[in-house]
């Protein structure tokens, strides 16, 4: 019931924002992997809460548990299921929202589906649903690490705040480097007094998060309905508060002739085909041309903000709303991690399916 994604690399994600927990059941994860806790750990300590002061302050550690699947180190073959416990959930912030629908939240949408929902924070439409996803991101990244693959994600824009940053050299500690997770420093620095200032104001920001996967080896992708761009699109856009995709050139494509946008051929000194630009962003047809992937993913501004607005109650009574709890002045830091672990997810699964069919 839309809990589930991918074919060979299956996850399952569940739980609530302020429930008992929220996890991940991987199945299809190829036995005899060396994955540590170390490794899913530093991947989830990347997306948790409480982290610099732009991020929410709820303090949660998010330490995870693996019940089943791992043994000395190595993956089984078998189902992997990893929990992380809430612990610093606040479900009385929230006693306002069991009545009133926050304006651009899922609250009115969840109650017109199901009829019923959990108002306490986000619930299951809540980011931290995305702790199962990077979990799992994290062990989909060690199989396609052993295939030569990596996946570099990074915050490129934020509302009108832009950093240069080459997709190709870009590296895991330059993201690192500050809070907002923007290689380009002094473009940072920018970012991160925008934050703040949009913050103590009550309001939230959007932006762009860009992700490049280098190494990806062609072939990957399954016309005409699991082309890898449109796996890779409903991958990121079923993440909380994504609103749009491209790919390679985009939407910027559109401006260009078809002579100025396609990418010629050559073969290089290895007797390998590549292509001299990389406007189709690696995917052609649907399929992987060995080029890198490149990726840009639309956030909006978070929906939950502490300014006045105006909304209406269950009962359609209109009224105003002042949202109380702990959220993300911008969510952008935060979803860097979300969005290369999906990029991992789909990129793992179509590995394993062309291996299946093909061979290779």
């Amino acid at each position: 019931m839309g809990n589930t994604f991918g074919h060979l690399f299956r996850i399952t994600t569940f739980g609530e924002s302020h429930g008992g927990g929220v996890g991940v059941i991987i199945d299809g994860c190829p036995p005899r992997l060396e994955i540590s806790i170390d490794e899913i750990q530093f991947e989830l300590d990347r997306r948790r809460p409480g982290q610099s002061k732009i991020t929410t302050p709820r303090k949660e550690a998010d330490q995870c548990e693996v019940l089943s699947g791992l043994f000395e180190g190595k993956t089984l073959g078998t189902p992997i299921a990893i929990l992380v416990r809430n612990k610093d959930t606040r479900p009385q912030d929230y006693s306002e929202m069991a009545h009133t629908y926050r304006p651009s939240h899922a609250d009115a949408t969840y109650d017109a589906k199901y009829g019923i929902r959990n108002w306490q924070g986000g619930g299951r439409s809540s980011a931290r649903e995305t702790i199962g996803r990077v979990a799992a991101g994290a062990i989909a990244k060690k199989i396609l690490k052993q295939a030569g693959v990596e996946i570099i994600g990074y915050v490129k824009r934020i509302k009108d705040l832009e950093g240069a940053v080459n997709p190709d050299t870009v590296t895991l500690e330059q993201v690192e480097s500050n809070i907002v997770r923007c290689p380009d420093a002094d473009c940072a620095e920018r970012m991160i007094d925008l934050i703040e200032q949009i913050g103590r104001q009550g309001d939230s920001i959007g932006g762009v998060v860009e992700c490049v996967a280098r190494g990806v080896p062609a072939g990957l992708g399954m016309p005409v309905f699991d082309k890898l761009e449109a796996d890779l699109a409903k991958g990121v856009m079923s993440l909380p508060a994504s609103k749009g995709f491209e790919i390679g050139s985009g939407f910027a494509g559109t401006l260009l002739t078809g002579s100025e946008h396609n990418d010629e051929f050559y073969t290089d000194e290895q007797g390998q085909i590549r292509t001299v630009t990389n406007r189709s962003g690696g995917v052609q047809g649907g399929i992987s041309n060995s080029e890198n992937i490149l990726i840009r993913v639309a956030f909006k501004p978070t929906a939950t903000i502490r300014k006045e607005q105006r909304t209406v109650t269950t009962d359609g009574t209109e009224t105003v709303l002042a949202a109380k709890g702990r959220h993300d002045p911008c969510v952008l830091p935060r979803a860097v991690p979300m969005v290369e672990a999906m990029m991992a997810i789909v990129l793992c699964d179509h590995l394993l399916r062309q291996r299946g069919q093909c061979g290779k």
